[in-house]
């Protein structure tokens, strides 16, 4: 199952991904179950949020996947949506 995890950047928390970045994508590596991700810019072209594929059994684990992350560890969001997705193109 594909689960979309949809976040959106607290405001002025450029410095906290920033920080957290080297140990969420060795997160994202060691866990495997990425299928594709990369970050939303704002207006400045500054990272600002992110939306992530993941490949896993159900939504549980996505919720665990995301609450394990380093960037959710860090209070990195304001906003985290999670919902299933179905990959029609690409």
């Amino acid at each position: 199952m594909r689960i979309a995890l949809i976040t959106r950047d607290k405001p002025k928390h450029l410095k906290v991904r920033l920080d957290n970045r080297e140990a969420h994508l060795a997160y994202i590596k060691k866990t495997g179950v990425v299928e594709m991700a990369g970050p939303f810019l704002d207006d400045s072209g500054q990272m600002s949020g992110s939306l992530i594929i993941l490949d896993v059994e159900d939504i549980a684990v996505a919720e665990a996947w995301a609450a394990q992350d380093p960037y959710s560890k860090a209070n990195l969001f304001e906003s985290v949506k999670i919902t299933q997705w179905n990959k029609l193109i690409g």
